[in-house]
């Protein structure tokens, strides 16, 4: 079904319904990269019946893992000549060298590329071949929560878009893979890949980056002014209250949801609101989704990959075990732990 927008332009929405009967019957499929999103999607088709399926993994840990839960495990080349349907669930900045390596040599014509990220393609980091589907099926879900939701019988929502049909089915291929992963349980937007990658990046750079900046800065200066950390902590997100704050977003409205707050909150949230819109925060965050769209950020995580991860050793740094915030977490974790500790004892 299509959606209609205020400005008369529609984007089309996919659920069980549209899934056609069967559409794999015959074509052998491939899931290279055994990670975090490309167990829980191999296992979820196995659910669906799948049958005809291989792993395409290097020799480590997660070949192990995919071996020793029933997957036939080959090389990523040898897993990409031995199917039809190729699933790439590989990081992204490793992509570019393993494709015209070790894929774009072994693919057959009329086969299909399913790409669970547009990053590649919309920046101009590889280089597809004519005669072959290219695919887009990208789970707005992680990994963990995309196989628990199949199991429950929910599903997870996804964007999808074929960028190239050579074999005359490519949307009955991506709606079967789409169906047998559980994706059309929730649904699915059709969105291509550089919107797909545009809006990925541009969501984790702006909205991600000003929240952690906001939790990080509001510890500090709270604790300063003698605040204790556990109740920051509490206070901020271990007490589950933003959770249902992003709950009554997906249910009634981002707006609308307002209403559930007091009006105090409500008073102060809309003053500091229109602050927040005076200042740079609107410049800054065109200047991220500019860089993000010319492909310059794209350049430059190519640029960090090939330098050994310099930036990224310092981002991950701030997950130090002794940072006052995490510490402040562990006591308030085993406080909560023993409080349902008690209630299951009674």
């Amino acid at each position: 079904m299509s959606i209609m927008n205020s400005d008369g332009s529609s984007v089309r929405f996919f659920s069980t319904r549209d899934a056609p009967p069967d559409p794999l019957r015959g074509e052998r499929i491939a899931v290279l990269g055994f990670g975090h999103l490309g167990r829980p999607l191999a296992m979820n088709r196995r659910n669906s019946g799948v049958s005809s399926l291989v792993v395409g993994n290097i020799a480590d840990e997660y070949a192990e893992q995919a071996a020793a839960e029933g997957f036939s495990v080959l090389s990523i080349g040898e897993a990409t000549a031995a199917s039809d349907v190729v699933l790439m669930l590989l990081p992204d900045e490793v992509l570019p060298e393993v494709f015209a390596a070790d894929i774009v040599p072994n693919l057959s014509l009329g086969s299909a590329i399913a790409f669970a990220s547009g990053y590649n393609l919309a920046y101009g980091l590889i280089e597809p071949p004519p005669g072959v589907d290219l695919l887009l099926l990208a789970p707005r879900m992680g990994g963990e929560n995309a196989r628990q939701r199949f199991l429950n019988g929910q599903g997870f929502f996804a964007y999808l878009a074929v960028e190239q049909d050579a074999s005359g089915k490519a949307w009955a291929r991506l709606l079967g893979l789409a169906d047998l992963a559980g994706i059309l349980r929730a649904g699915a937007l059709e969105l291509d890949a550089r919107r797909e990658a545009d809006i990925d990046l541009f969501v984790e750079q702006s909205i991600g980056a000003a929240l952690g900046v906001s939790i990080m800065l509001a510890f500090s200066i709270g604790v300063e002014a003698g605040i204790p950390p556990e109740a920051m902590v509490v206070e901020m997100y271990m007490s589950e209250e933003m959770e249902s704050v992003h709950r009554a977003f997906r249910e009634e409205g981002f707006f609308r949801s307002s209403g559930a707050h007091g009006p105090t909150a409500m008073y102060g949230g809309y003053l500091r609101t229109m602050e927040l819109l005076q200042s740079e925060l609107s410049s800054k965050f065109h200047e991220t989704l500019n860089q993000i769209r010319s492909g310059a950020f794209a350049r430059q995580f190519q640029a960090e990959r090939k330098s050994g991860y310099p930036t990224l050793s310092i981002a991950q740094a701030f997950s130090m075990d002794d940072h006052p915030q995490t510490q402040a977490e562990e006591r308030v974790r085993a406080l909560l732990g023993h409080a349902r500790h008690d209630e299951t004892v009674s």
